[in-house]
């Protein structure tokens, strides 16, 4: 497939190279330029681009932004065909996006990205770690894959976004609409867990919507309060202790 994808941080650029890996055709985009970026492209595969130029003539848009950074990119979409599938992967932090009061206030975040963008999206790759995402991923009929959420409201996008979910090395479950996404925020027990098929379904029915933020707000406080940089596998199990 032909996929534009915006952000080239830690999650745009793995899944840049991914998608690559898996025989797609990836232009990567970012705030700063081509020219910022063309290193990384190269050695991934992808082609640097503008963030106006990722977006012609693709299949699919990945979007990999700050949260708060999502009203810029209005007029970037504006133009974008409807039938061009639009993923976002991104979380909001109140402590480092800035206060939201529609998503405070309840509202899953997907869905104001939506009408930030004036046009639905797709909700994947937002709960996984980068760490994870790289180097985690195992080939279909592994008996430990992990899963990764998907959620959307129309059927023949979700299904290309699940599809690309699994050529990253993830078994992809149908998490419901986006109205559901607020399961997979951050501090849900699906949130960054590492879980198993069977596990992130068990894990997608026990969020709880008022908790989910009091749990996300306390693990952002924990890690920046650190003075020692937490392990992967310390994050991964702190996740799970909170949210349990």
């Amino acid at each position: 497939m032909k996929i534009g994808i915006i952000g080239a941080g830690n999650i745009g650029a793995t899944l840049a190279r991914k998608l690559v890996a898996s025989g797609h055709k990836v232009k990567l985009a970012n705030s700063r330029g081509p020219q910022s970026i063309q290193n990384l492209a190269d050695q991934i595969g992808a082609s640097a681009v503008t963030k106006e130029e990722a977006v012609r003539e693709v299949e699919v848009v990945i979007l990999s932004i700050p949260f708060a950074r999502y009203p810029d990119l209005h007029e970037t979409l504006s133009h974008v065909p409807h039938e061009t599938v639009v993923i976002d992967t991104s979380n909001y932090y109140p402590a480092r996006d800035g206060s939201i009061k529609e998503v405070d206030d309840g509202l899953p975040e997907s869905l104001w990205v939506s009408a930030q963008l004036g046009r639905p999206v797709i909700k994947a790759w937002n709960a996984v770690l980068a760490a994870t995402l790289a180097e985690k991923g195992q080939p279909d009929g592994s008996p430990k894959r992990l899963a990764l959420p998907v959620a959307g409201a129309d059927v023949d996008a979700e299904s290309v976004a699940q599809s690309l979910v699994e050529d990253t090395g993830f078994a992809a479950l149908a998490a419901g609409t986006l109205g559901d996404s607020w399961r997979q925020q951050p501090g849900t027990p699906a949130y960054c867990t590492e879980l198993t098929l069977t596990e992130l379904k068990l894990a997608l029915n026990a969020a709880d919507k008022a908790r989910a933020p009091e749990n996300r707000d306390a693990l952002f406080a924990r890690f920046m309060a650190s003075e020692s940089q937490f392990t992967h596998e310390q994050i991964v199990a702190l996740n799970r202790t909170m949210t349990a």
